[in-house]
């Protein structure tokens, strides 16, 4: 009977463990400030200017070609999200505090790219 017990607790600790999760790569968080500032730009922009960016499928392109596990697929999509409602919740029309946020985020969402690109491309 003592084998069988080993082999059960053995069997009981396997299942317990949890799955090796992916290691998210060094500029992850910067890819979800990036994602996160493209939601609010998505928000802002059609509100005080006329654009022709849109900062959705720009966002979903961003993603595509990072190849992110679904794990990280989410929390960028996640970020994305997090970005439009942050803005939509407060602003109806372009005030000066709109227009500013807008950009501060450009300019943001420039410089955040700019170091990705030039601490991790390949």
């Amino acid at each position: 009977m003592k084998p069988f017990r080993l082999i059960f607790v053995g069997l009981m600790m396997a299942l317990a463990t949890p799955p090796a999760l992916a290691i998210d790569p060094l500029y992850q968080q910067q890819m979800e400030r990036l994602s996160q500032i493209m939601g609010s730009l998505y928000f802002l922009q059609p509100l005080c200017q006329a654009g022709s960016t849109d900062w959705r499928a720009e966002a979903d392109d961003l993603i595509t070609l990072d190849q992110p596990d679904d794990d990280r697929r989410q929390r960028l999509a996640g970020a994305f999200n997090d970005g439009y409602t942050a803005y939509a919740r407060f602003h109806r029309s372009c005030t000066p505090t709109a227009q500013a946020a807008l950009q501060r985020l450009l300019a943001e969402a420039e410089r955040t790219a700019r170091d990705i690109h030039t601490r991790f491309a390949e």
